[in-house]
């Protein structure tokens, strides 16, 4: 009886201890940029500029010397409603914006039906120019996509869609925003998922790696979606998890018996 009450007692331990040890993460899996000192790293920043998609939502604006003249190349200025005449601190007067259909189109002002889709800020800012020129000298056109998101998914800290002011922004700073990935998210292995025309496309980034800032996805677009993936500690914890008080408890129950039959 005694004996067999320490074998159990020493597989019990064994077993524990064993798991300990798998549940334990490395530094490989762990820290950023690993080989930072020795990547090939660009010393340049990376050129990246968005294009715009189909449901982009562009706020378009055209100046020039004369407002009047420049007054029929802009959409209505509408007012937000305010039924209860509460005092905002802003403007309560917002430009209307331009949404682009399923087929890359904006209906702009005395132009008529203007190509955007595919195109990037730059080159959507320049074909207005060229066109706008025939009617104004020299206009000044402020472009903006106004409904700019990502969403975070998986193991962060902060999971969900986050509204960005900016047009340009990084991996890094989107996880950033969810306050860092969780230690049980894979860093080795994090999914962008992006859609370009339609297409969807599904991407792994590498983090731990320092020359994943040449990757073509160190720059996220509007919409992109970022999971990060459990590491194999989650996945065996919550398999585990349901099980944790019973296990303690036996080997608790063990450990008692086990003192008081062989001190």
């Amino acid at each position: 009886m005694n004996f067999n009450l320490s074998n159990l007692f020493n597989k019990s331990i064994f077993f524990l201890l064993l798991f300990l040890f798998f549940s334990c993460a490395s530094k490989k899996d762990i820290v950023y940029y690993q080989n930072i000192d020795g990547a090939n790293v660009s010393q340049n920043t990376v050129s990246y500029e968005v294009k715009i998609q189909p449901d982009d939502l562009l706020m378009i604006i055209v100046s020039a010397e004369d407002p009047e003249i420049a007054s029929p190349f802009n959409l209505a200025v509408v007012s937000i409603p305010n039924p209860n005449n509460i005092q905002l601190a802003t403007n309560q007067q917002t430009v209307q914006s331009y949404l682009v259909d399923r087929n890359g189109n904006i209906e702009f002002p005395v132009i008529g039906k203007l190509q955007v889709g595919g195109l990037t800020r730059t080159e959507v800012l320049q074909s207005l120019k060229d066109k706008i020129a025939v009617y104004i000298k020299n206009p000044i056109i402020n472009l903006r996509i106004v409904n700019f998101k990502i969403s975070l998914q998986g193991e962060v800290t902060l999971p969900g869609t986050y509204s960005i002011n900016s047009e340009r922004v990084t991996l890094i700073e989107a996880l950033s925003m969810a306050k860092d990935l969780t230690i049980y998210g894979k860093r080795n292995n994090i999914l962008i998922i992006r859609e370009i025309n339609g297409v969807k496309s599904y991407n792994r980034v590498d983090i731990t790696k320092a020359d994943f800032i040449n990757s073509p996805f160190y720059y996220l677009a509007q919409n992109d979606v970022v999971y990060v993936e459990p590491n194999n500690t989650k996945i065996n914890a919550a398999a585990v998890g349901p099980n944790t008080s019973v296990i303690i408890s036996a080997i608790s129950i063990l450990i008692s018996l086990s003192v008081l039959l062989f001190k």
